[in-house]
């Protein structure tokens, strides 16, 4: 075996046994976009195998709901109720316009006892994208699915826009604080029409969350007569409802999950890659879901699509 194979190995085995160096390497190499990088990530996706078969959870809202104080209080509960359970948090950050790099903001506020090696958390750049979610957060997820049993994704708070985050997330929570606003600004906001379930944060306040609680609940039976998703009231401070969201988050049924929405992110790749032509080529072969099947994977399909479409 040569020595990169057996790095990887190495570097894979540590992963599996949550060594935070050791995913924080593997992070950077599903962070890169270079074409060097892609066969390094499919030894390390062969070297892990199928690991824990984690689910992705989004979490959205507008900045100040309360979004990572929730997200530390609920993943510390999840990883205290079972022994070998493991949490990773990825958080979106918005990007330094000197550095470009993630801000960090999130860091602060999600708390985990130390020297916790079942919690892991990272920061991620928006790098400037729109939709709440960073270029790279696909990729970064189809790695963390193989090393922890739940991998929440935390939006980087921007708003009505965020709905990329379906796109990545096997279910998405929108968090939304009190005075939010009445059951007629819920009606209005293009984003409730998207996530599975809906948290008012900071109950500890008293009346205003709770009508917050009851106008969310009017809305939704307007805006989704028969399909109403469940609303949660909860308070990282006091504790109300986090044991309930935390049984939800374990129990709620999911769909396909991250490897089964590869066709998407690999027709985004190629037309980011190839633009028209590329995709005009992926259509004359059948579409995304097909090409990814005959090649086995995403990127075997990568590389073998890179050597047939002119640069």
């Amino acid at each position: 075996m040569s020595s990169i194979g057996e790095g990887i190995d190495r570097l894979g085995a540590a992963a599996r046994g949550l060594d935070k160096r050791a995913i924080a390497r593997l992070i950077t190499w599903f962070e890169d976009g270079r074409p060097e990088a892609v066969p390094r990530r499919a030894a390390v996706l062969a070297a892990l195998g199928d690991g824990r078969r984690g689910r992705v959870i989004g979490i959205t809202g507008a900045p100040g709901a309360g979004k990572s104080t929730l997200l530390g209080e609920v993943a510390t509960r999840l990883v205290g109720a079972e022994g070998e359970r493991a949490i990773a948090v990825l958080a979106v950050d918005p990007s330094s316009s000197i550095s470009g790099g993630a801000l960090l903001g999130d860091r602060t506020r999600v708390r985990f006892p130390p020297g916790e090696r079942r919690l892991y958390f990272r920061s991620q750049a928006s790098a400037g994208a729109l939709g709440g979610v960073a270029p790279t957060t696909f990729q970064v997820c189809r790695l963390l699915v193989r090393l922890f049993d739940l991998v929440f994704v935390e939006t980087v708070g921007i708003g009505q826009s965020e709905i990329e985050i379906v796109r990545v997330a096997d279910r998405t929570y929108l968090v939304v604080p009190p005075l939010a606003g009445d059951h007629v600004q819920f009606m209005k906001a293009g984003i409730m029409e998207v996530p599975d379930a809906f948290i008012v944060s900071k109950a500890d306040v008293g009346d205003a969350a709770e009508a917050t609680f009851h106008s969310l609940r009017s809305a939704l039976r307007l805006a989704r007569p028969g399909d109403a998703p469940p609303v949660h009231r909860v308070s990282a401070r006091t504790g109300e409802g986090i044991d309930v969201l935390c049984a939800e988050l374990l129990t709620a049924a999911v769909g396909a999950g991250i490897e089964g929405r590869t066709p998407r992110f690999f027709e985004r790749w190629v037309a980011d890659e190839h633009g028209r032509a590329g995709l005009s080529r992926l259509g004359a072969r059948g579409g995304a879901a097909t090409y990814l099947a005959a090649h086995g994977g995403f990127e075997a399909a990568q590389l073998a699509f890179g050597a047939i479409v002119p640069a």
